[in-house]
């Protein structure tokens, strides 16, 4: 996931985020249209009614996620956009332990916050964004893999988030007179996308929303890496103490 969005960054400065993130879902529904191609029961009834919702939600968590990456290093606001699955972890909390699991992972995400948000007020209020809509992904999710073949409706959803998303288009001009950038964006939609998100769904098939939600502990630290390794950004102390915080948090609610 996270290795596509080191490639996203560079595709910047070609296009608006907002346009590469189009740009992802349009890869992404090519992909797994041509891969999957859903019969007529994934085209009918509620179950294509959910399967859109699920994918305009999705397709606008990825818009809010890279304007918040076009502004912040990508550690840091995948630090902050995981306070999507802590709320969806904490809605079964009943113990101390569960009551201190979320002050931590608070605590992380106001340390995370407020070193950024004098620099980039706008990249906190995207990646504040990102997590509730992060929390709908794993709340429609769950509800598109115990509904049917999981799959196929995410096939539809990226379909239809790419066709409710059309106007930001108009972000991503100067790809399509380059092959190599267009391949990229696709290679954007794969990585980012098609892998991570066909995997989320054999998992929510097998564990319940709070389970799945606190195993992403691990992609605030994967993020982390990918942003060091692959784009040279390096944490402050406050930012990797408060990544810390979150990823024990989340560890300590899912003991």
């Amino acid at each position: 996931m996270y290795a596509g969005a080191a490639v996203a960054v560079d595709l910047f400065g070609h296009a608006t985020p907002a346009g590469v993130a189009w740009l992802r879902c349009l890869g992404a529904a090519v992909v797994l249209l041509a891969w999957r191609r859903p019969g007529r029961a994934a085209w009918r009834g509620r179950r294509l009614l959910l399967a859109v919702v699920f994918g305009v939600v999705t397709a606008g968590m990825n818009v809010l996620f890279y304007e918040a990456i076009a502004r912040l290093p990508l550690g840091t606001a995948v630090a902050m956009e995981f306070a999507g699955p802590v709320v969806v972890a904490a809605l079964g909390s009943r113990t101390l332990r569960d009551v201190l699991a979320l002050v931590l992972v608070a605590a992380g995400v106001v340390a995370i916050a407020d070193v950024r948000i004098g620099g980039s007020f706008w990249g906190v209020l995207f990646a504040l964004g990102a997590a509730a809509a992060w929390a709908g992904y794993i709340l429609l999710g769950k509800r598109v893999a115990v509904g049917g073949d999981g799959l196929d409706s995410l096939a539809i959803g990226f379909l239809a988030g790419t066709v409710v998303l059309s106007p930001l288009a108009l972000g991503t001009g100067p790809v399509w007179s380059s092959p190599r950038l267009l391949l990229w964006g696709i290679g954007v939609g794969v990585l980012s996308t098609v892998v991570p998100y066909a995997l989320d769904q054999v998992v929510l098939r097998r564990l319940g929303q709070a389970r799945f939600a606190t195993l992403l502990a691990l992609l605030p630290v994967t993020a982390g890496v990918m942003g060091f390794a692959l784009l040279g950004q390096v944490p402050s102390v406050a930012e990797a103490v408060g990544t810390l915080a979150v990823v024990a948090g989340v560890a300590l609610r899912g003991r």
